[in-house]
Order: C-alpha cells, then sequence, then structure tokens
C-alpha cells in the first residue's frame, strides 16, 4: 500500500490524567503530519515529503479547510521516547476536496507493531481572500496521486 510516513514526536504535556495521550494531542498529532504532506517547508532541505506542494508562506492564496474528521481510538498511546509513525494516503481527490486517512503506529523498528488511532479527515481547498473552494491544481493532483488507496472501514459499534 502506497504510503507516506511522517515520524512525530511525543511532548510530555500529551499526556493525561490517565497516563496516556490525550484526544486533543491525537488531533495535534495528525494535523502535524497533515502539515509535513501538504506544506513547502524551505529549511527541510532533502527530507521534505515529495507531496509538499501548498506554499501559503510564500505569496500562495491557497489554504486548507478542514471540513470533516473522524477519528478512532483502538488503544490508548503510552508516552514513547521515538515518534511514532503516522502513515497517511489518499482515497479520493475532488474538484477542491480531498479525503485524506491516518493510522498511527507504534514506532518505526519497535518490537512489536502497535496500530494506535485510525483516522479520515475532509479538506477543501480555498481562496484566502474569498473563502471561496479552489480547484486542486495539477501539480498538487500529480504529487498527491502516488499515495491513493482504499478507505478505512471504521468500526460502527455504539
Amino acid at each position: 500500500m502506497p504510503r507516506l510516513h511522517v515520524p512525530t514526536a511525543l511532548r510530555w504535556s500529551d499526556l493525561d490524567a490517565y497516563g496516556h495521550v490525550n484526544n486533543v494531542a491525537v488531533a495535534r498529532i495528525l494535523e502535524e503530519a497533515r502539515i509535513v504532506v501538504f506544506w513547502v517547508d524551505p529549511d527541510a532541505g532533502d527530507s521534505a515529503a515529495d507531496t509538499a506542494v501548498l506554499d501559503a508562506l510564500h505569496g500562495s492564496e491557497t489554504q486548507s479547510v478542514l471540513a470533516r474528521q473522524e477519528i478512532e481510538y483502538l488503544q490508548p498511546i503510552p508516552y514513547l521516547r521515538r515518534p511514532l509513525d503516522v502513515q497517511l494516503w489518499f482515497a479520493h481527490i475532488g474538484g477542491a476536496s480531498m479525503e485524506l486517512f491516518y493510522e498511527i503506529h507504534s514506532p518505526v523498528g519497535s518490537e512489536e507493531d502497535v496500530l494506535f488511532v485510525r483516522a479520515s479527515t475532509t479538506l477543501v481547498l480555498v481562496d484566502a481572500s474569498t473563502g471561496r473552494p479552489i480547484r486542486v491544481s495539477e501539480e498538487a493532483r500529480a504529487a498527491w496521486s502516488g499515495y491513493m488507496d482504499e478507505p478505512i472501514a471504521f468500526r460502527r459499534r455504539f
């Protein structure tokens, strides 16, 4: 499966009173991985993701707006000193929106690969000045289409 792997470090402050990573911190971890995947970082050099094609800091008027997010917590995430392996892929790239999926795994090289979280995000690209949706550019579509796969089938037990 073609996935982007984004190592994402935990902070001590991510822990809650129960000693595991808080749900708000999980949303931040997903956000941090999304930033690496989408936004150009001129300081990243050769380590920049080949999918980082949006550049709001250097003249681009494109913003990404979170339209929907679903997070499924499979196991509590303990504090780990090594970065978590946040895996991302696309299931759909539409005219102005995309559906992005994530899995948060134990750090690469851990004795056991533990899947902690599965999530999805629907993002819409908008014009920064008007707030209106804009089409996904051909450059972005080309960069992101190499990481297409099936969506997650979330458990629906309520």
